[in-house]
């Protein structure tokens, strides 16, 4: 995807007053969910992705994948209601809905991760691509519903990721600064996000993109929420 330029207002700031965290992938692990949902809707109409194909796409919101699909290899076979764009994007959502309710676990060190900024009194939250009733799901299922300050969703915004508009909605929701904030991305799409908003943002990419260039833009990067630890916070906390 091409790096995508948002101009926001920045501020000078040296201590973090928030964190945010996103979440699909980073918090859970829902991305397998994404990605079966995906094929299992993409192939009733006639498109067969593999696995593979699917994390080409990871971290964009989800009608955005389809769009995404449809431009490359625009499906000819039409399922029995002619679902539009959009509600093959709702049944997609709604499968992952499913999925992750009674699959889906916490990626490795979130729940410490989260906990860390709790724990110190520092408000937290999640900003997310997916719909605010993936999110209630999601705090339910790996048990952070108490540790959280807020969640917030980039479908209530006027742009989704990855423009900068869910983490500005959430620092403003939050009552600091972006400056003041330092954020958590998996995908290449939220980091742009994050960044844009002017945050210190802290990327963790999966395995199989960690090279990526596209993550060069983070203020630090780490394989993993379990590699979080006290010595990275002090890092970016100056």
């Amino acid at each position: 995807m091409p790096y995508i330029r948002y101009t926001v207002t920045t501020y000078k700031s040296a201590l973090i007053h928030a964190a945010i965290f996103d979440m699909d992938g980073l918090l859970v692990d829902s991305e397998p969910h994404w990605r079966a949902a995906e094929r299992d809707v993409f192939g009733s109409v006639g498109l067969m992705l593999t696995d593979d194909e699917c994390k080409q796409t990871t971290g964009l919101p989800i009608l955005d994948v389809v769009n995404y699909w449809y431009a490359r290899l625009p499906w000819s076979v039409q399922d029995a209601s002619g679902r539009s764009n959009q509600q093959l994007a709702d049944a997609i959502t709604e499968s992952v809905h499913e999925r992750v309710a009674s699959l889906a676990e916490p990626m490795p060190g979130a729940v410490d991760a989260v906990t860390f900024f709790f724990e110190r009194g520092i408000p937290t939250a999640i900003a997310s691509a997916s719909p605010m009733s993936l999110i209630e799901v999601v705090v339910d299922r790996i048990g952070i519903r108490p540790l959280l300050t807020l969640w917030h969703s980039a479908t209530l915004e006027a742009r989704n990721k990855p423009a900068p508009d869910v983490y500005l909605g959430t620092a403003r929701k939050l009552g600091v600064e972006p400056a003041d904030c330092v954020a958590f991305e998996d995908s290449g799409s939220g980091l742009i996000s994050a960044h844009s908003a002017g945050m210190r943002a802290v990327a963790v990419p999966a395995e199989f993109e960690r090279e990526d260039p596209k993550f060069d833009i983070a203020t630090y990067k780490i394989p993993s929420l379990t590699s979080f630890n006290e010595t990275v916070f002090n890092l970016l906390n100056t």
